[in-house]
């Protein structure tokens, strides 16, 4: 799978996990209309990539990402005023037409592109991770962040709003109470704090932080079967928002019946039983089964 060329993002495959580097470290990594669209780009393809069983996101220097790129000033997040991104602007705010297209913002469009992603992501936070630089992460699986990381959902002290689906991934994350302090505060806080709160899974020094998040990926990646971890994603992101476990109970049973016929599930038996490791040769790109997805039939009985 090629990836790329990019302009603000750099990927790199090895040992079949994929790094994602958010590459604007004289602007620490400031998130741009650019950056929404390449890092969308990796997230729709590497779903496609048999070879990339993990994805970590980590940023350049001594960032992971500060938010907005704020150069436009106080027209930043006017999208009737941005010279710079004219497809932005889809009439004054007091007549638009909020279904329009044009109004979606652009972290939105990028955890969304996360949400969908079939292989398990991991952020390793290694320096400041601000508005959009922490609401991206929350559509990933597993965080973890350097001693040096600092993280701030700060819209409400820039007048605007929590984006990138943040109102519903934070609470479902971290508790309602604890979104709640953070997002009407505003203030940015510290990676201890970040862990006390349950919004990354450790802590650990700045030179551990990739080798932990590769150890991470290397785990999924040498024990599992990658169709069982696609499912499982979207299984316990989907499932979680139903509201009566017989909804989670149907797809379940749609997955214990469809897989246990599988070559996956044979072998994850057999190798169990004769104590070796597993190689799983079922494919996320070919053996997906048949009624996945699921949320699009709304055939529910």
């Amino acid at each position: 799978m090629n990836y790329g060329p990019y302009e603000e993002v750099v990927v790199a495959v090895r040992d079949r996990i994929l790094t994602l580097t958010l590459n604007r470290p004289e602007k620490l990594n400031a998130f741009t209309a650019t950056m929404m669209r390449e890092m969308i780009d990796v997230f729709t393809r590497v779903n496609e990539d048999d070879e990339v069983r993990a994805v970590v996101v980590t940023g350049a220097g001594r960032g992971f990402c500060a938010g907005a790129d704020l150069s436009q000033g106080a027209d930043t997040f006017n999208a009737t005023r941005r010279g710079d991104r004219p497809e932005r602007n889809a009439g004054p705010a007091d007549a638009v037409d909020f279904s329009d297209e044009r109004v979606r913002d652009g972290g939105g469009r990028v955890t969304l592109a996360i949400f969908d992603c079939l292989k398990p992501v991991i952020a390793a936070v290694n320096g400041p991770a601000v508005g959009i630089g922490a609401t991206m992460q929350l559509a990933m699986d597993i965080r973890i962040a350097s001693e040096q990381a600092r993280f701030g959902f700060v819209f409400s002290r820039r007048g605007i709003v929590p984006e990138a689906c943040s109102s519903w991934f934070l609470p479902r994350i971290v508790g309602i109470g604890q979104a709640l302090d953070w997002c009407m505060s505003g203030r940015v806080f510290p990676a201890a704090e970040a862990l006390a709160g349950g919004l990354v899974k450790e802590v650990v020094s700045p030179e551990q932080l990739l080798a932990r998040a590769y150890e991470i990926a290397g785990e999924i990646r040498d024990n599992t079967s990658a169709v069982s971890v696609a499912l499982i994603r979207q299984m316990m992101w989907r499932l979680s928002a139903l509201d009566h476990p017989m909804e989670a109970h149907k797809i379940d049973s749609r997955g214990i019946y469809a897989r246990g016929a599988s070559a996956d599930v044979r072998e994850g038996v057999v190798s169990f039983l004769e104590k070796r490791p597993a190689n799983f040769p079922d494919k996320v790109s070919r053996d997906m089964p048949r009624y996945y997805p699921w949320w699009q039939e709304r055939m529910y009985s």
